[in-house]
């Protein structure tokens, strides 16, 4: 694992060789997530399109710098346009396609919205453009899980030492009443980039509607609905999510 020093502090990443002169993939993980966490799934999508990736872990996650709790609800729009274009910059890349999955998927599309012209296209995993009582209703169990069962340990194998920063950094943001005000449609409007929106008719952090307003808002945009899937179809539905990924970066490059 690499690491480089931004203004907010050291981010773990990874990055994964592919094909000279092609843009790169830019994995944004889930609210708990970090490099480690996606697990192969980058390295797949990036052999399968035969183009290079970056995986990185946001500050207070991972193996990433530690973060200030508690983390304000504006975390993902400070991520979207600071932490992200920070890294891009550190490393030099100019030409990306970005590939995000919850708390990551919220995040690219505030990036996409904010007129970044080395962005050629986005897809995003259980998206959410605004706050819905399925997701605080999962959110406040998983904070039960995490002080009274063994969610906190399972948790620490990847975070560790971060392992608050990076639950208490999403969960007690997600459940601050003032988050129920929490929108990102004005975002939407502004995306003229190519967009695939995946989702699971069994997510358990989202309904649908999430998807229905990203199809209405963003002109082109496609979407795959994918049955018996929760909020993660990388891992529970990966071939499917492989094969929509593939073909649609095919349609960029």
């Amino acid at each position: 694992m690499q690491s480089v020093t931004l203004p907010g502090g050291d981010v773990e990443y990874q990055f994964i060789p592919g094909a000279r002169d092609k843009p790169v993939l830019v994995f944004l993980h889930e609210g708990l997530g970090c490099v480690a966490q996606w697990r192969d799934f980058p390295a797949q999508v990036a052999q399968a399109c035969g183009l290079p990736a970056l995986v990185y872990s946001r500050i207070g996650y991972g193996g990433s710098s530690p973060c200030a709790l508690p983390r304000p609800i504006t975390y993902m729009h400070d991520e979207a346009e600071h932490g992200l274009p920070d890294l891009l910059r550190a490393l030099n890349i100019d030409d990306y396609i970005l590939i995000g999955h919850s708390d990551g998927a919220s995040i690219a599309l505030i990036h996409a919205g904010s007129s970044r012209p080395g962005l050629r296209g986005l897809a995003v995993m259980a998206p959410h453009s605004f706050a819905e009582d399925i997701s605080i209703r999962s959110i406040a169990a998983a904070n039960i899980a995490y002080r009274k069962g063994d969610l906190r340990a399972r948790l620490m194998k990847y975070h560790g030492t971060n392992v608050d920063c990076a639950f208490h950094g999403w969960c007690d943001s997600w459940l601050n009443p003032d988050f129920r005000q929490w929108n990102i449609e004005h975002y939407l409007d502004a995306i003229d980039k190519p967009l695939l929106a995946i989702q699971g008719e069994a997510d358990e952090y989202g309904t649908l509607a999430q998807i229905d307003c990203i199809m209405a808002r963003v002109q082109g945009a496609q979407k795959l609905i994918l049955p018996e899937c929760g909020h993660s179809p990388q891992r529970d539905k990966p071939a499917e999510t492989l094969a929509a990924l593939q073909a649609f970066v095919a349609g960029l490059v």
